[in-house]
């Protein structure tokens, strides 16, 4: 057979059956006289299984393992593995499934989304209190990545934290005031009057627990990222709250 009959009688294509030769997979046929490579019904059977195998999910490496005899690995420790790891695969899917759903069955997703259906309805309650600010906006924006950041535990304390607040008129009138101070802050400099009174309302409307009690490094790249995003008057006075929250008092 020529390598055309071989790949149709299969069914696969040449470039398939080129490629199995490059990998090692499929043995190279003797040539003619001409020059052209005589296929053989062994290849066609050799080629058959390499398509049953690869249908299967198997990788080359895995095929080459099954069709070697020094490889020490039969086919059934193969599928074995195969068989473990598809249903690794299933229950991942399955979870992002029930995740999507929870995010679809949430309503319509907010601007920062696909949030957690806490987070989003966390945002959902807060909104109407703290209408368009700037810098609501881009807590909120900077929330969603810490969500996706931590770790579970850190993530549930977080929300626990931010619920408790959100569910106090009093903080929620707070971080308001906050809001709007920080807001007006955008076009002044860190020795502006205003960064003072705004540290002070960002410090008592921060809930306990939020900062540690041996403070927050500034130069951390985190907090850096976030001063380095906001303008010199607002970067100031959160710089001044946090010390506010660690300390008692501003630097």
């Amino acid at each position: 057979m020529r390598i055309g009959e071989l790949a149709a009688a299969v069914g696969v294509s040449t470039r398939t059956v080129r490629h199995y030769h490059h990998q090692g997979l499929l043995p190279e046929p003797g040539r003619l006289a001409n020059g052209y490579r005589d296929y053989t019904l062994r290849h066609a059977v050799v080629l058959a299984r390499i398509r049953r195998l690869t249908e299967l999910g198997l990788g080359l490496a895995e095929v080459r393992d099954v069709l070697a005899d020094e490889a020490g690995r039969d086919l059934v420790e193969v599928l074995t593995e195969l068989d473990a790891d598809l249903a690794r695969q299933e229950a991942e899917i399955h979870d992002r499934r029930q995740r999507l759903r929870s995010l679809l069955d949430a309503g319509e997703p907010p601007a920062e989304g696909p949030v957690s259906p806490e987070l989003a309805a966390l945002f959902r309650a807060t909104a109407p209190h703290l209408g368009d600010s700037p810098m609501a906006a881009k807590d909120r924006a900077v929330f969603a990545m810490l969500e996706t950041v931590v770790d579970p535990e850190e993530r549930a304390r977080l929300m626990s934290l931010a619920g408790a607040m959100a569910g106090s008129a009093r903080a929620t009138a707070r971080a308001r005031e906050a809001y709007t101070l920080l807001d007006a802050l955008a076009d002044a400099g860190p020795d502006d009057p205003r960064v003072a009174e705004a540290a002070r309302v960002i410090a008592d409307t921060v809930p306990a627990g939020v900062v540690p009690d041996h403070g927050l490094d500034h130069e951390h790249s985190f907090l850096r990222a976030l001063y380095a995003d906001l303008a010199p008057a607002q970067a100031a006075a959160i710089r001044r709250a946090l010390d506010i929250l660690t300390t008692g008092e501003g630097p």
